[in-house]
């Protein structure tokens, strides 16, 4: 009996690693208007900046049903295969509540973990779980796993504008307009479920020093473990800068920098010019 990894598109793994990794991605909806796309199938990540940049108005992302969830557990289970689901965290959406209404219909050959988190901390998530199904655990093994190391999982986001959290109503347009003014640089981080604000720099350099000193004050990073750097928006050059910036923290520990676009999920919040980093890290939190 094989074990079947399952994820969301708000992990930002793509249709394509999906299949080179031999997982399933269930597709969010993401709406602009009144115009709905499935994210990473029929809105790639790239397009979907394209649009976010040309509207006013925020797109949003609609929920998996539990229908689309019993399509998905019910394929693995008539193959014969446990499936074992990694869900966005449920504190950002229902749709965890939805995989565990649909996973009871199965006896137990469906488990749902919720990641507790989004992005690329989910994606370490699903990755981590990849590489106990290889090493032949069942999915009870994995769940247990699971659960027992993603809390030690960090997500730190550098923003490059104020302007998508102003859209989103999480700061007033004041703040918004002052910061843009100062050139102010949030700082994001997901704790306990949530993306929570931990911090603030003048300037990209500064952000950059910021965000590597919340790296350090959040353990360090475990390069046995899976690890990923991101960027939203239609190019990577912001990112490339952090990654010079921070060559402390790389240099002679490792020569891969895996790199991940963000999608939907997030980037309606953080819009372009994001750059994140997500890691398996020590005991410390940073609040």
């Amino acid at each position: 009996m094989a074990v079947k990894i399952i994820t969301d598109s708000a992990s930002d793994i793509t249709q394509t690693q999906a299949a080179a990794l031999g997982i399933e991605v269930i597709p969010l909806i993401t709406v602009f208007g009144d115009v709905e796309y499935l994210d990473g199938v029929t809105l790639t990540n790239r397009e979907f900046f394209e649009k976010l940049i040309e509207t006013d108005e925020l797109p949003h992302t609609s929920q998996i049903t539990p229908f689309r969830y019993e399509e998905s557990f019910r394929k693995a289970v008539s193959e014969g295969d446990e499936a074992v689901y990694i869900a966005l965290s449920s504190k950002l959406s229902g749709s965890c509540g939805g995989a565990v209404t649909a996973a009871a219909e199965f006896g137990g050959r469906v488990s749902v973990v919720d990641s507790e988190n989004v992005c690329i901390g989910q994606q370490l998530l699903v990755l981590y779980a990849i590489r106990l199904r290889d090493r032949g655990l069942n999915a009870a093994a994995i769940v247990r796993e699971l659960e027992a190391k993603r809390g030690s999982i960090r997500v730190l986001a550098l923003l490059d504008t104020l302007e998508y959290l102003k859209k989103g109503g999480r700061i007033s347009p004041t703040v918004a307009f002052a910061g843009g003014l100062l050139s102010i640089k949030p700082v994001v981080a997901v704790e306990n479920g949530e993306v929570v604000l931990v911090g603030k720099a003048r300037g990209s350099k500064n952000g950059n020093n910021l965000l590597m000193r919340f790296v350090e004050k959040s353990g360090g990073i475990d390069f046995d473990m899976p690890y990923l750097l991101a960027y939203s928006g239609l190019d990577d050059t912001l990112l490339q800068k952090y990654i010079r910036d921070s060559e402390v923290l790389y240099q002679g520990r490792t020569n891969d920098l895996p790199v991940c676009a963000i999608g939907s999920t997030i980037g309606t919040h953080v819009g372009p010019g994001a750059v994140a980093v997500a890691f398996f890290g020590g005991e410390d939190r940073i609040q």
